[in-house]
C-alpha cells in the first residue's frame, strides 16, 4: 500500500487520527505533545496516532494530502481539522469539544 492509500484508509476508518512526531506516550516535539494534552483534556481515549518519523514517505505525503505544511495534523471523522495552533484555539473556545465523536471517548 502506498503512503497516500495508507493515509486515506487510516483517516476514514478511525474516528480520530493524529499524525505526529513520536507517540502519544512519548511525543518528540512540543507541538505534538500539546496536541496530545488537548485531546486528553477533551476526554479522548480512542485515538489513533501515526508517528511520521518512522516513515519518510508518509511524512511528506501527509503534507500534500492535507495541503498543510506542518505536523501534527488532526483528523476527525475523516476530515482535516488542523495543526497544534488551530487545536489550541478550538479547545480554548470550546469548539473542539463539540466535534469529538462519542466513540472516541469510550
Amino acid at each position: 500500500m502506498d503512503a497516500r492509500a495508507f493515509i486515506e484508509k487510516t483517516v476514514t476508518e478511525n474516528p480520530i487520527v493524529l499524525f505526529m512526531k513520536g507517540t502519544a506516550q512519548f511525543p518528540q516535539c512540543g507541538f505534538s505533545g500539546r496536541a496530545i494534552q488537548i485531546l486528553k483534556a477533551c476526554g479522548v481515549k480512542n485515538l489513533v496516532t501515526v508517528n511520521i518519523l518512522e516513515d519518510e514517505e508518509v511524512r511528506q505525503t501527509i503534507k500534500d494530502y492535507s495541503n498543510w505544511p506542518t505536523i501534527p495534523q488532526l483528523y476527525i471523522g475523516g476530515e482535516f481539522i488542523g495543526g497544534a495552533d488551530i487545536l489550541t484555539e478550538m479547545y480554548e473556545s470550546g469548539e473542539l469539544q463539540k466535534i469529538i465523536p462519542q466513540e472516541a471517548q469510550a
